[in-house]
C-alpha cells in the first residue's frame, strides 16, 4: 500500500508543496476576515471560483486561446501569466468588496448578531454559485494550455515542473509581502489596530467601514492568485470548484490556527502534502475524506489550531 509513496516520495512532495501554497492563498482570504470580524466568510469559496473565470476569460476571449492551441513562449507568454494574474486577482477582489457590501456592512450597521450575518454569507455563497452555474450551463470549462508543463530541473528522483516552479515561488512572494504589508505599513496597523478592539481603533480615529473593505479586498486578491495558480497547474474550473477547494483551505486554516497569517502557511503547506501523501496510499476518491478527517481531529483535539488564533501582535 505505501509502495507507491515509498516510490514517488519526492515527486509527490513537490505537488503537495504546490498543491498547499494554493492552500495558503485562499486559506487567507478566511484569516484575513476572521482576524478582523471574528467570523467566517464563506462566501471566499465562490470568491476563488470566480477568479478561476476571470483566467479563463483573459486566456480566450482576450488571447484566443482554445484547447488545440499551442502554449505561449518568450514575452507573450509572460504578458499572458501576468495578464491573467491580475484580472483574477481583481476579479476576486472586487467580488469580495461586493460580499462585504451586501452580506456583512448593512447587517453589522444594525447590529443584529453574528448568525444573521453568517447566514447572509452563505446566502451570498449560493447566490455567486448559482450565477454562475447560469452563465456556464453547469458544465466543466476546460482551461487553454498557456504554460507548457516542461521539467525545469531534477530533485532526486522529482521532475519539477515549470508550473510547480511558478506557484510555489510566486505563492511564497505574495505571502511575504501581505505579511511584510501587515505588518509594517499603516493600513496594516489599522486592521491589527481592529482586531484587537473595534471600539478602541474606532475612539482612536480608525475608520473602520475602510478598515474592513480593504481587509476583504486584501483576502480576495490573495485568494485570487490562487484561482490563477490552480487553472495553470490543473486546467479546468467549475461552478463548484470553490467548494472542494474552500473546504481544504478552511481546514488549512484552522490547522495553523484561525486568523494567524503564519499560521495559514503552515497549515496550507501541511495540508497540501498530508492530502497528496493520502491520495498515493489510499487512492484520489480519499483526498476529500482526508481534509474533513483533519478537520474534525484539529477541532477535537487541537481547536486553536498548531499556532493559535490570532491576528494582533503575533497574527502578523
Amino acid at each position: 500500500m505505501f509502495d507507491v509513496l515509498l516510490d514517488q516520495f519526492w515527486q509527490l512532495t513537490i505537488s503537495g508543496i504546490a498543491l498547499g501554497f494554493i492552500y495558503v492563498l485562499i486559506s487567507l482570504g478566511y484569516t484575513m476576515v476572521y482576524g478582523v470580524l471574528r467570523m467566517i466568510n464563506f462566501a471566499n469559496s465562490e470568491i476563488f471560483m470566480w477568479g478561476t473565470f476571470a483566467s479563463v476569460v483573459v486566456t480566450e476571449r482576450i488571447f484566443s486561446f482554445t484547447p488545440t492551441s499551442e502554449p505561449a513562449k518568450g514575452g507573450k507568454l509572460i504578458l499572458v501569466l501576468l495578464l491573467c494574474l491580475v484580472a483574477a486577482m481583481a476579479t476576486s477582489a472586487l467580488v469580495a468588496i461586493f460580499v462585504e457590501f451586501v452580506a456583512y456592512r448593512r447587517l453589522r450597521a444594525r447590529g443584529v448578531n453574528r448568525l444573521a450575518t453568517l447566514i447572509s454569507a452563505i446566502g451570498i455563497s449560493i447566490a455567486l454559485s448559482e450565477g454562475m452555474r447560469i452563465l456556464t450551463d453547469s458544465r466543466p470549462v476546460n482551461v487553454p494550455r498557456v504554460l507548457e508543463k516542461s521539467t525545469l530541473f531534477n530533485i532526486f528522483d522529482a521532475h519539477v515542473r515549470i508550473d510547480n516552479v511558478v506557484v510555489i515561488g510566486a505563492g511564497a512572494i505574495i505571502f511575504i509581502l501581505l505579511e511584510r504589508f501587515i505588518k509594517l505599513s499603516r493600513m496594516g496597523k489599522a486592521i491589527r489596530a481592529v482586531s484587537m478592539s473595534e471600539e478602541t481603533a474606532k475612539l482612536m480615529g480608525v475608520n473602520l467601514n475602510r478598515v474592513i473593505t480593504i481587509t476583504f479586498a486584501i483576502g480576495g486578491l490573495a485568494t485570487g492568485a490562487a484561482a490563477f495558480f490552480y487553472t495553470t497547474v490543473y486546467e479546468i474550473t467549475k461552478f463548484d470548484v470553490g467548494f472542494t477547494m474552500g473546504i481544504a483551505a478552511f481546514t488549512a486554516a484552522v490547522l495553523g490556527g484561525i486568523g494567524n497569517i503564519r499560521g495559514a502557511m503552515a497549515g496550507g503547506i501541511a495540508l497540501g502534502l498530508l492530502e497528496t501523501y493520502a491520495a498515493a496510499i489510499l487512492g484520489t476518491q480519499w483526498k476529500a475524506i482526508t481534509v474533513f478527517v483533519v478537520l474534525i481531529l484539529v477541532l477535537l483535539f487541537r481547536p486553536t489550531g498548531l499556532f493559535g488564533e490570532a491576528i494582533q501582535t503575533g497574527r502578523a
